[in-house]
Protein backbone atom coordinates (compact mmCIF):
# COMPACT_ATOMS: atom_id res chain seq x y z
CA UNK A 1 0.00 0.00 0.00
CA UNK A 2 1.59 3.21 -0.80
CA UNK A 3 2.29 5.96 2.06
CA UNK A 4 0.57 9.20 2.54
CA UNK A 5 3.83 11.25 1.09
CA UNK A 6 3.96 8.59 -2.12
CA UNK A 7 0.34 9.03 -2.47
CA UNK A 8 0.49 12.78 -2.01
CA UNK A 9 2.97 12.68 -4.62
CA UNK A 10 1.18 11.26 -7.45
CA UNK A 11 -1.80 13.50 -6.51
CA UNK A 12 0.94 16.60 -6.86
CA UNK A 13 2.08 15.01 -10.54
CA UNK A 14 -1.64 14.55 -12.15
CA UNK A 15 -2.78 18.31 -11.08
CA UNK A 16 0.32 19.07 -12.83
CA UNK A 17 -0.09 16.83 -15.88
CA UNK A 18 -3.95 17.93 -15.96
CA UNK A 19 -2.64 21.62 -16.19
CA UNK A 20 -0.43 21.07 -19.57
CA UNK A 21 -3.22 18.78 -21.30
CA UNK A 22 -5.80 21.81 -20.22
CA UNK A 23 -3.46 24.04 -21.82
CA UNK A 24 -3.12 22.19 -24.56
CA UNK A 25 -6.78 21.85 -25.56
CA UNK A 26 -6.96 25.40 -25.61
CA UNK A 27 -4.15 25.92 -28.04
CA UNK A 28 -5.81 23.43 -30.29
CA UNK A 29 -9.11 25.05 -29.91
CA UNK A 30 -7.41 28.30 -31.46
CA UNK A 31 -5.79 26.69 -33.97
CA UNK A 32 -8.87 24.60 -34.98
CA UNK A 33 -10.61 27.91 -35.48
CA UNK A 34 -8.19 28.83 -38.02
CA UNK A 35 -7.80 25.50 -39.44
CA UNK A 36 -11.08 24.96 -39.74
CA UNK A 37 -11.92 28.37 -41.48
CA UNK A 38 -9.35 27.98 -43.95
CA UNK A 39 -10.54 24.06 -44.90
CA UNK A 40 -13.97 25.24 -45.41
CA UNK A 41 -12.67 27.98 -47.24
CA UNK A 42 -10.75 25.76 -49.80
CA UNK A 43 -13.28 23.66 -50.45
CA UNK A 44 -15.78 25.79 -52.71
CA UNK A 45 -12.83 26.90 -54.99
CA UNK A 46 -11.92 23.00 -55.05
CA UNK A 47 -15.40 21.89 -55.88
CA UNK A 48 -15.93 24.31 -58.91
CA UNK A 49 -12.31 23.73 -60.04
CA UNK A 50 -13.17 19.62 -60.05
CA UNK A 51 -16.58 20.49 -61.55
CA UNK A 52 -14.47 22.47 -64.67
CA UNK A 53 -11.89 19.82 -65.18
CA UNK A 54 -14.73 16.78 -65.18
CA UNK A 55 -16.11 18.68 -67.98
CA UNK A 56 -12.73 19.14 -70.05
CA UNK A 57 -11.54 15.99 -69.05
CA UNK A 58 -14.91 14.12 -70.51
CA UNK A 59 -14.47 16.24 -73.48
CA UNK A 60 -11.24 14.86 -73.89
CA UNK A 61 -11.38 11.58 -72.72
CA UNK A 62 -10.34 9.15 -75.44
CA UNK A 63 -8.55 11.62 -77.74
CA UNK A 64 -4.90 10.18 -78.38
CA UNK A 65 -3.30 13.46 -77.40
CA UNK A 66 -5.26 14.07 -74.27
CA UNK A 67 -2.51 14.73 -71.39
CA UNK A 68 -0.23 12.08 -69.57
CA UNK A 69 -1.31 12.97 -66.67
CA UNK A 70 -5.21 12.35 -67.62
CA UNK A 71 -4.98 8.99 -69.71
CA UNK A 72 -1.94 7.63 -67.47
CA UNK A 73 0.72 5.47 -68.15
CA UNK A 74 -1.32 2.58 -69.53
CA UNK A 75 -0.24 0.20 -67.02
CA UNK A 76 -1.00 -0.49 -63.45
CA UNK A 77 1.87 -2.13 -62.04
CA UNK A 78 3.39 0.64 -60.13
CA UNK A 79 1.55 2.20 -57.55
CA UNK A 80 3.20 5.55 -55.19
CA UNK A 81 1.26 5.76 -51.96
CA UNK A 82 1.58 9.64 -50.54
CA UNK A 83 0.47 9.13 -46.69
CA UNK A 84 0.16 12.50 -44.88
CA UNK A 85 -0.22 12.89 -41.32
CA UNK A 86 1.08 15.51 -38.65
CA UNK A 87 4.97 15.88 -37.32
CA UNK A 88 3.25 15.73 -33.67
CA UNK A 89 1.38 13.21 -32.10
CA UNK A 90 -1.00 13.94 -28.74
CA UNK A 91 -4.02 13.63 -31.10
CA UNK A 92 -5.68 10.71 -30.63
CA UNK A 93 -6.04 8.17 -33.26
CA UNK A 94 -5.31 11.25 -36.18
CA UNK A 95 -2.16 9.33 -37.57
CA UNK A 96 -3.04 5.77 -36.50
CA UNK A 97 -5.96 5.67 -38.90
CA UNK A 98 -4.39 7.19 -41.80
CA UNK A 99 -1.49 4.67 -41.30
CA UNK A 100 -3.86 2.22 -40.77
CA UNK A 101 -5.62 3.05 -44.06
CA UNK A 102 -2.57 3.27 -45.71
CA UNK A 103 -0.93 0.16 -44.75
CA UNK A 104 -4.09 -2.28 -45.97
CA UNK A 105 -4.21 -0.43 -49.18
CA UNK A 106 -0.29 -1.37 -49.31
CA UNK A 107 -0.93 -4.92 -48.47
CA UNK A 108 -3.94 -5.29 -50.55
CA UNK A 109 -1.95 -4.02 -53.59
CA UNK A 110 1.07 -6.43 -52.57
CA UNK A 111 -0.95 -9.56 -52.66
CA UNK A 112 -2.21 -8.48 -56.07
CA UNK A 113 1.27 -8.71 -57.15
CA UNK A 114 1.87 -4.63 -57.68
CA UNK A 115 4.30 -2.79 -56.97
CA UNK A 116 4.28 0.00 -53.99
CA UNK A 117 6.48 2.88 -53.31
CA UNK A 118 5.81 5.00 -50.21
CA UNK A 119 6.21 9.11 -49.73
CA UNK A 120 5.68 9.80 -46.74
CA UNK A 121 4.44 13.63 -45.70
CA UNK A 122 4.70 14.17 -41.39
CA UNK A 123 6.99 11.71 -39.64
CA UNK A 124 4.01 10.13 -37.64
CA UNK A 125 3.02 8.25 -40.60
CA UNK A 126 6.88 7.59 -41.59
CA UNK A 127 7.33 6.21 -38.25
CA UNK A 128 4.27 4.30 -37.94
CA UNK A 129 4.95 2.58 -41.00
CA UNK A 130 8.71 2.27 -41.60
CA UNK A 131 8.78 -1.00 -39.59
CA UNK A 132 6.09 -3.36 -41.64
CA UNK A 133 6.09 -1.17 -45.27
CA UNK A 134 10.11 0.55 -44.76
CA UNK A 135 11.15 -1.59 -47.43
CA UNK A 136 8.88 -0.01 -50.01
CA UNK A 137 9.72 4.09 -48.83
CA UNK A 138 11.24 6.33 -51.89
CA UNK A 139 11.09 9.38 -49.83
CA UNK A 140 9.85 11.96 -47.24
CA UNK A 141 8.55 15.15 -46.93
CA UNK A 142 9.45 17.18 -43.95
CA UNK A 143 6.83 19.62 -42.59
CA UNK A 144 8.05 20.42 -39.06
CA UNK A 145 9.53 23.82 -39.97
CA UNK A 146 5.51 24.58 -41.30
CA UNK A 147 3.96 27.30 -38.81
CA UNK A 148 0.64 27.44 -40.82
CA UNK A 149 -0.53 25.26 -44.24
CA UNK A 150 0.23 27.35 -47.50
CA UNK A 151 -0.24 26.72 -51.30
CA UNK A 152 3.81 26.82 -51.39
CA UNK A 153 4.08 23.76 -49.01
CA UNK A 154 1.13 21.76 -51.01
CA UNK A 155 3.50 22.61 -54.45
CA UNK A 156 6.83 21.27 -52.62
CA UNK A 157 4.42 18.08 -52.38
CA UNK A 158 3.38 18.56 -56.21
CA UNK A 159 6.20 18.83 -57.45
CA UNK A 160 8.53 15.89 -56.14
CA UNK A 161 5.13 13.67 -56.71
CA UNK A 162 4.99 14.85 -60.50
CA UNK A 163 8.82 14.94 -60.91
CA UNK A 164 8.54 11.25 -60.30
CA UNK A 165 5.68 10.50 -62.36
CA UNK A 166 7.56 12.60 -65.13
CA UNK A 167 11.03 9.88 -64.09
CA UNK A 168 8.48 7.32 -64.95
CA UNK A 169 8.88 5.94 -61.02
CA UNK A 170 5.35 5.16 -61.07
CA UNK A 171 1.33 4.15 -62.67
CA UNK A 172 -0.79 5.52 -60.04
CA UNK A 173 -0.67 7.63 -56.94
CA UNK A 174 -2.46 8.42 -54.36
CA UNK A 175 -3.11 10.74 -51.32
CA UNK A 176 -4.10 9.61 -47.62
CA UNK A 177 -5.07 12.22 -45.12
CA UNK A 178 -8.28 12.66 -42.74
CA UNK A 179 -11.35 14.72 -43.94
CA UNK A 180 -12.50 17.01 -41.47
CA UNK A 181 -16.26 17.05 -40.67
CA UNK A 182 -16.20 18.06 -36.73
CA UNK A 183 -14.51 18.50 -33.42
CA UNK A 184 -14.93 14.50 -32.71
CA UNK A 185 -15.27 12.92 -35.94
CA UNK A 186 -12.53 12.86 -39.24
CA UNK A 187 -12.16 10.37 -41.85
CA UNK A 188 -9.46 9.24 -42.88
CA UNK A 189 -9.47 9.02 -46.75
CA UNK A 190 -7.68 7.32 -50.21
CA UNK A 191 -8.09 9.69 -53.24
CA UNK A 192 -5.96 9.00 -56.10
CA UNK A 193 -4.63 11.64 -57.61
CA UNK A 194 -2.94 10.34 -61.11
CA UNK A 195 -4.05 9.64 -63.29
CA UNK A 196 -6.44 12.46 -62.92
CA UNK A 197 -9.91 11.36 -61.39
CA UNK A 198 -12.48 13.68 -61.14
CA UNK A 199 -16.27 13.30 -59.40
CA UNK A 200 -19.30 12.99 -61.85
CA UNK A 201 -20.93 16.38 -60.54
CA UNK A 202 -24.31 17.64 -61.55
CA UNK A 203 -23.09 21.25 -63.89
CA UNK A 204 -20.23 19.74 -65.68
CA UNK A 205 -21.65 18.68 -68.69
CA UNK A 206 -23.38 22.74 -68.31
CA UNK A 207 -19.73 23.71 -67.75
CA UNK A 208 -18.91 22.05 -70.91
CA UNK A 209 -21.69 22.81 -73.03
CA UNK A 210 -21.84 26.54 -71.84
CA UNK A 211 -18.09 27.20 -73.08
CA UNK A 212 -16.12 27.13 -75.90
CA UNK A 213 -12.19 26.80 -74.78
CA UNK A 214 -9.74 28.05 -76.91
CA UNK A 215 -7.01 26.69 -77.10
CA UNK A 216 -8.34 23.09 -77.01
CA UNK A 217 -9.63 20.87 -74.04
CA UNK A 218 -6.52 18.92 -74.66
CA UNK A 219 -4.09 22.02 -74.24
CA UNK A 220 -6.53 23.24 -71.29
CA UNK A 221 -6.17 19.83 -69.70
CA UNK A 222 -1.99 20.06 -70.26
CA UNK A 223 -1.33 23.12 -68.01
CA UNK A 224 -4.20 22.96 -65.36
CA UNK A 225 -3.60 19.52 -64.37
CA UNK A 226 -0.44 19.78 -62.60
CA UNK A 227 -2.03 22.97 -60.90
CA UNK A 228 -4.85 20.15 -60.26
CA UNK A 229 -3.34 17.74 -58.22
CA UNK A 230 -1.25 20.87 -56.43
CA UNK A 231 -4.84 22.06 -55.44
CA UNK A 232 -6.06 18.44 -54.48
CA UNK A 233 -3.15 18.41 -52.09
CA UNK A 234 -3.55 22.00 -50.71
CA UNK A 235 -6.89 20.55 -49.78
CA UNK A 236 -5.90 17.14 -48.48
CA UNK A 237 -2.94 19.31 -46.17
CA UNK A 238 -5.90 21.89 -44.92
CA UNK A 239 -8.49 18.91 -44.41
CA UNK A 240 -5.27 17.05 -42.52
CA UNK A 241 -4.66 20.61 -40.22
CA UNK A 242 -7.91 20.88 -39.19
CA UNK A 243 -8.47 17.18 -38.57
CA UNK A 244 -5.51 17.24 -35.96
CA UNK A 245 -6.65 20.21 -34.37
CA UNK A 246 -9.64 19.01 -33.81
CA UNK A 247 -8.50 15.22 -32.75
CA UNK A 248 -6.16 17.05 -30.13
CA UNK A 249 -8.17 18.84 -28.95
CA UNK A 250 -10.85 16.15 -28.32
CA UNK A 251 -7.85 14.06 -26.81
CA UNK A 252 -6.59 16.89 -24.43
CA UNK A 253 -10.26 17.25 -23.64
CA UNK A 254 -10.54 13.17 -22.36
CA UNK A 255 -7.05 13.39 -20.75
CA UNK A 256 -7.99 16.49 -18.86
CA UNK A 257 -11.10 14.57 -17.91
CA UNK A 258 -9.71 11.34 -16.86
CA UNK A 259 -7.00 13.35 -14.72
CA UNK A 260 -9.50 14.74 -12.89
CA UNK A 261 -10.62 10.96 -12.35
CA UNK A 262 -7.77 10.16 -11.38
CA UNK A 263 -7.14 13.02 -8.79
CA UNK A 264 -10.69 12.03 -6.97
CA UNK A 265 -9.75 8.64 -6.70
CA UNK A 266 -5.98 9.75 -4.91
CA UNK A 267 -7.49 11.68 -2.78
CA UNK A 268 -10.44 9.55 -1.63
CA UNK A 269 -7.83 6.90 -1.35
CA UNK A 270 -5.42 9.02 0.49
CA UNK A 271 -8.36 10.52 3.12
CA UNK A 272 -8.78 7.09 3.73
CA UNK A 273 -4.93 6.10 4.42
CA UNK A 274 -4.76 9.15 6.18
CA UNK A 275 -7.75 8.35 8.03
CA UNK A 276 -6.69 4.97 8.87
CA UNK A 277 -3.37 5.99 10.17
CA UNK A 278 -4.89 8.27 12.63
CA UNK A 279 -7.07 5.59 13.54
CA UNK A 280 -4.39 3.57 14.16
CA UNK A 281 -2.63 5.76 16.25
CA UNK A 282 -5.25 6.41 18.73
CA UNK A 283 -5.86 2.34 19.40
CA UNK A 284 -1.94 2.61 19.90
CA UNK A 285 -2.61 5.43 22.40
CA UNK A 286 -5.47 3.78 24.29
CA UNK A 287 -3.70 0.61 24.04
CA UNK A 288 -1.22 2.41 25.64
CA UNK A 289 -2.83 4.25 28.61
CA UNK A 290 -5.24 0.51 29.14
CA UNK A 291 -1.80 -1.45 30.08
CA UNK A 292 -0.55 1.89 32.61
Amino acid sequence: MPSLKDLKNRIASVKSTRKITKAMQMVAAAKLRRAQDAAEAARPYTERFNAVMAGLSQAAEGSPSAPKLLAGTGSTQTHLLVVMTAERGLCGGFNANIAKLARVHAKKLVAEGKTVKILTVGKKGRDSLRRELGDHFVGHIDMSDVKRMSYADAQRVAKDVLNRFDAAEFDIATIFFSRFENVVSQHPTAQQIIPAKFEAVADAATASTLYDYEPSEEAILADLLPRGVATQIFAALLENAASEQGARMSAMDNATRNAGDMIDDLTIEFNRSRQAKITNELIEIISGAEAL
